[in-house]
């Protein structure tokens, strides 16, 4: 496979990656081969992935709309992935121009292909971390240079956590960062929720992922709420991806299928 001049040396072109996989199910660009025959093969077990990935875009977008409306202005939006349209940046800059924005991945493909991507706007900055390491992130001098840690920040989990497994304690980890944060600061949380009787087709998808090395971890209600210990869930608290403040009625009920009830969504803020 040809190596793209902006993709570090030392990554194996040849092995899905996550974020990656996610671009695919975006209808988006920044992937390669193996991406999208992994794509390919969960979306022939599970079709309405694609939605589902849509809709967790949606709603990281509402999200970013009401945090600006309540006067947020630094994002740190962690496991950030690939640019794509409507990215963290855009959205809160359309609401508030002085929106600064810090994007976290692990994956250095993303990293180096955001950096690509957003050099010139020094309102954002682009760091390669771990989320399990709170403080590195925190002090990442790039990161600073975008954000006031003094100050609100709202930080963003979209569609990451179920990539932590409960051995890493991702509970523990979200409250690192919440003892770090300022009051008025606000956590974003979407995840894959768990259900008792998974159809078989479910199963073979998340045997595709932990093939890969990236397993997922679908959670309980319970688990779930636990994430937002010490935070003030807004109403309407905890719920299904299209239901978290829908932009009508009408698309609320258009949006309200089973299917995408296999998400959960919330937001807290920081007393």
């Amino acid at each position: 496979m040809e190596r793209l001049s902006w993709v570090p040396d030392d990554i194996d072109l040849n092995r899905p990656s996550a974020a990656r996989v996610y671009d695919c199910y975006l209808g988006g660009s920044h992937n390669f081969a193996v991406d999208r025959a992994m794509a390919k093969q969960i979306v022939q077990l599970m079709p309405e992935v694609p939605r589902i990935a849509r809709a967790n875009r949606s709603f990281l977008r509402r999200a970013v709309q009401y945090l600006v409306g309540r006067g947020v202005r630094q994002f740190l939006d962690i496991g950030s992935g690939i640019p794509t349209a409507g990215n963290v940046h855009e959205v809160a800059q359309q609401a508030h121009p002085d929106s600064r924005v810090a994007y976290v991945d692990i994956d250095p493909i993303a990293v180096a292909h955001s950096r690509r991507i957003l050099a010139g706007d020094d309102r954002v900055a682009v760091v390669q971390a771990d989320l399990r390491e709170p403080d590195r992130v925190r002090s990442d001098p790039d990161l600073r240079r975008v954000l006031d840690v003094d100050q609100p920040i709202a930080v963003l989990m979209i569609a990451l956590l179920h990539f932590i497994p409960d051995t890493d304690d991702p509970a523990g980890v979200i409250a690192r960062y919440r003892d770090a944060l300022a009051p008025g600061s606000y956590l974003a949380v979407s995840h894959i929720h768990r259900i008792d009787d998974p159809p078989p087709q479910g199963e073979e998808a998340l045997e595709v992922y932990r093939r890969v090395g990236a397993p997922l971890t679908p959670r309980s209600e319970a688990e779930l709420t636990a994430f937002f210990t010490g935070f003030e869930l807004v109403d309407p608290g905890l719920v299904p991806l299209p239901a978290w403040y829908p932009e009508s009625p009408a698309d609320a009920a258009r949006e309200s299928e089973d299917v995408l009830h296999s998400f959960r969504a919330g937001v807290g803020r920081k007393p």
